[in-house]
């Protein structure tokens, strides 16, 4: 299957930064919360917020309960998906 020019501009996007290849690929099984995901991917929980907001504005994850203020979920959307499926 052929990959959209959109598609491997994001995928470029995410290989180009360790912090999102290992944040994305940490939310690959299942939505996490955010020290989680920096304890699986082995950021420091100061960077997460910065990786996950980037990748939000790239339609890449997705808040699941942004009304709370302390436990926020976060998951991939379907481009994050097809984007996990794609990384090497």
């Amino acid at each position: 299957m052929e990959l959209s020019d959109e598609m491997l501009t994001e995928i470029s996007y995410v290989n180009i930064s360790k912090y999102r290849t290992k944040a994305i690929k940490s939310l690959e099984e299942s939505p996490k919360i955010p020290s989680v995901i920096a304890r699986d991917s082995g950021i420091r929980t100061n960077h997460i917020s910065k990786v996950l907001r980037e990748l939000k504005e790239h339609d890449l994850v997705e808040c699941i309960n942004p009304e709370v203020r302390k436990g926020r979920l976060y998951r991939l959307t379907d481009t994050g998906k097809e984007i996990v499926n794609n990384l090497k």
